[in-house]
């Protein structure tokens, strides 16, 4: 299976300053770290970079100031979905006006469209623009699950929509997608602890979390698997599986901004309704993080 965005997708954080704007010079320092550090591409407004709670004014500096930062050493894909079809046309538009090199759809929230809608939903906006379009399906925040079937429909008859982030946990639909989907459709992991299993039945890769933490390990996991060394992939897995779950302890991303604070990033301020973790969460992440040797 191709891999167009790499193999190692990180879903990049959003800092914010102090009174809570956006941090644009620290998005920018963390950029350029995350693509020497193992990410293949970076996902900018995504759930990890708390996307409801950015305007779509911030949302585009946002593109622009990581598409700079990276200066073409990762690319770029920039979470343009939303649960308005129109709306999400029109900031895929603007996105692509600031240079990345994708799009991340998340499938439509709160709304709950029929599989027809859905189909009806990706292919308009994918119609608009030019760019490649990663699918995100993640039914455990949008209360609906595109089905394999829908995904499918989608990969074959829209040309540019090239990719899934399936984030469903269900490893029956991800094997149904990877076995019928055209050849050169790829098929990412939403979830960095199953990122082994479903390299296993197709995938090329994953959109991940912990990469902010661990980029080069799972970057070397994910490269191990598809070069055929069974073995390295499978340790290295099992060592990080820890880490996997210590950034899902709390609501993504507090976990992980809190890491990363940790390690030297202004990220430890959310904005509302997230909030930053207790005296005791946040001993648990350094521990954890001291553990595994991060800190």
């Amino acid at each position: 299976m191709t891999a167009p965005f790499g193999e190692v997708l990180t879903a990049m954080i959003t800092p914010f300053t102090d009174d809570g704007e956006v941090n644009y010079a620290e998005a920018a320092r963390l950029a350029a770290y995350l693509a020497e550090n193992g990410s293949d591409a970076l996902v900018v407004s995504g759930t990890t970079g708390e996307s409801p709670t950015l305007t779509d004014e911030e949302k585009v500096r946002l593109f622009s100031t990581v598409v700079e930062a990276v200066k073409g050493k990762a690319k770029v894909l920039a979470g343009t979905g939303s649960n308005a079809t129109k709306h999400s046309v029109e900031l895929t538009k603007k996105a692509e006006a600031c240079g990345v090199d994708g799009i991340m759809l998340v499938v439509p929230y709160y709304n709950k469209p029929t599989q027809e809608g859905l189909y009806q939903h990706f292919a308009t906006i994918a119609q608009a623009t030019t760019l490649p379009v990663l699918l995100y399906n993640v039914p455990g925040r949008t209360s609906l699950n595109m089905t394999a079937e829908t995904t499918v429909r989608l990969a074959t008859t829209v040309p540019n929509i090239v990719a899934i982030k399936e984030a469903s946990g269900n490893l029956e639909q991800i094997s149904f997608i990877c076995r019928t989907a055209p050849a050169d459709f790829a098929v990412y992991s939403g979830d960095d602890a199953l990122t082994l299993p479903i390299l296993a039945v197709g995938g090329c890769g994953i959109v991940s979390v912990a990469s902010h933490v661990a980029g080069k390990e799972i970057k070397k996991m994910v490269s191990a698997y598809r070069s055929g060394d069974v073995e390295t992939a499978r340790a290295l897995h099992l060592r990080l599986l820890p880490l996997f779950k210590g950034m899902f302890i709390l609501t993504n991303p507090i976990p992980v901004k809190t890491a990363m604070h940790l390690l030297g990033f202004k990220t430890d301020v959310m904005r509302l309704p997230l909030v930053a973790p207790t005296a005791e969460e946040k001993d648990t992440i350094k521990e954890l993080l001291s553990k595994m040797g991060y800190l």
